[in-house]
């Protein structure tokens, strides 16, 4: 028996290009909430590589 606490949890996983008709709005509210965090993830990495070429360009006096 499986209680809802045991049951696996549905995954939300979104491919670019992937057909959007099929998807229900909360399906679609997931995708934008999932996507928006992953935007905000990668624009942190991008700011911590570029802060990180910035110290090195002042260390050696680049540019």
């Amino acid at each position: 028996m499986w209680d809802d606490d045991d049951k696996p949890r549905k995954v939300t996983v979104h491919q670019i290009g992937q057909p959007l008709d099929t998807l229900s709005l909360s399906d679609l509210d997931e995708r934008i909430a999932l996507l928006r965090a992953e935007i905000a993830r990668i624009e942190a990495a991008r700011s911590a590589k570029e802060a990180a070429q910035s110290s090195a360009d002042a260390f050696f006096k680049r540019g």
